[in-house]
């Protein structure tokens, strides 16, 4: 059975305020080095055997349906054998 991870994050010209906390935190515990950190979500899941890109096109309805939000968010798919 197939395995799907999708990766979702905010689009890269919207303020991630989460990401902003995250790297204020970091610095604050010494690791100054950590720059422009970005939070996002990772969502795995195994769906029926099929040819890829019908997978990859289930998915992408998902995504626009319920797994992002098109208008803030970006994502990519992964299709693992």
């Amino acid at each position: 059975m197939p395995r799907v991870i999708v990766y979702v994050t905010l689009k890269p010209t919207l303020l991630d305020a989460q990401g902003r906390t995250v790297q204020t935190a970091l610095h604050s515990l010494g690791f100054g080095e950590a720059g422009d950190v970005r939070l996002g979500k990772i969502i795995e899941m195994n769906v029926p055997e099929g040819d890829e890109a019908g997978i990859r096109a289930r998915v992408v309805a998902m995504c626009d349906e319920l797994l992002a939000n098109p208008v803030t968010e970006s994502y990519r798919i992964e299709v693992e054998a």
